[in-house]
């Protein structure tokens, strides 16, 4: 779907102005939007063409995210494939571009967002800046503004994303950076339990088995992810800012204790200045901020309980 004329926060145009959506669900259902982090696209539920989607267990007929009963979007976020050059961008941008998507497709407004990481921020984006069309927001592991120790773990995976661009070696910057990165997804605890009683190597040099995981983990990326998109999208979560008084929409929060990119004092400073409120539940994980992708059982209670209730509850049991 072209994005005529659109153009970033630092007044300048996209090279590629299309923006890729799937639609699930029946057409003329409440429609929610669902966008996940800076690696999921517009394949939210899987449609049994054999590629993978990012959120299947929740966004499922019959699921949590019932497409027997709501019409979902997903959309990959800018910027696009065809854009070659790094481009200064913030959750803004993204919630700015949503808002013309769903003026294509004649949405005046939805049901709700449902965000989680950089989704979540998109999603506050939106609440903050179009609050007459949507009725609710879910966010999950997602806070008003980054953790400076979250930027500062961001900071080194661009440097190594740049010095690949610069000594021609992009893919393998893609795949180490992505292995620093999954140390911050994931927590030291999980780690230890599957790879600490691995033997070690013969001779120094030699890969631990930790280690032979983050690589699999890195080259897998490699296709899924150009240097210059990914400086982009993480530099645009760390421009990240949203005032939560802000967002006055009924909000539900969710974030697990183990989230070292979102600390859970972030998501309590955010919930105490909401004017909306209907919950903030704050989950133990083993799996950190991947928590959102991997503790289905909360993930799915949590989203069921904010789309059934009425707005005006508070999702009280879900707080304690």
């Amino acid at each position: 779907m072209p994005l005529p004329g659109f153009c970033l926060s630092d007044g300048q145009p996209l090279t590629d102005t299309t923006m890729r959506l799937r639609r699930f669900g029946p057409d003329r259902a409440p429609v929610l939007v669902v966008l996940g982090g800076i690696s999921s696209d517009r394949r939210v539920a899987d449609v049994g063409d054999g590629r993978p989607a990012w959120w299947p267990r929740i966004v499922r007929p019959g699921g949590p995210v019932d497409l027997n009963r709501y019409q979902v979007l997903g959309l990959d976020l800018l910027p696009g494939p065809a854009e070659e050059r790094i481009r200064t961008l913030t959750p803004a941008d993204q919630a700015r571009a949503v808002a013309i998507a769903l003026d294509h497709l004649g949405i005046p407004r939805l049901e709700a967002v449902i965000g989680a990481s950089y989704g979540g921020m998109v999603g506050l984006a939106f609440a903050s800046l179009f609050p007459e069309r949507l009725k609710q927001l879910i966010a999950i592991s997602a806070p008003h503004r980054p953790a400076t120790h979250a930027t500062a773990l961001r900071g080194i995976q661009r440097r190594i994303l740049a010095f690949g661009i610069e000594t021609g070696r992009p893919a393998e910057a893609v795949a180490l950076a992505r292995e620093l990165a999954m140390t911050t997804y994931r927590t030291p605890k999980e780690l230890n339990l599957r790879f600490g009683q691995d033997a070690t190597p013969e001779a120094a040099g030699q890969p631990y088995a930790v280690c032979d995981y983050l690589k699999a983990r890195g080259r897998a990326y490699v296709p899924r992810m150009t240097a210059e998109r990914w400086i982009s999208l993480s530099d645009s979560l760390d421009r990240h800012r949203v005032e939560p008084k802000a967002v006055t929409v009924p909000t539900t929060l969710l974030g697990f204790t183990s989230d070292q990119l979102v600390p859970i004092s972030d998501l309590n400073a955010l919930a105490e200045r909401l004017p909306n409120l209907r919950a903030c539940v704050r989950a133990p994980s083993l799996y950190g901020h991947d928590g959102f992708l991997k503790e289905e059982a909360v993930v799915a209670d949590l989203i069921a309980s904010a789309l059934a209730a009425p707005l005006s509850c508070c999702l009280s049991e879900l707080a304690a």
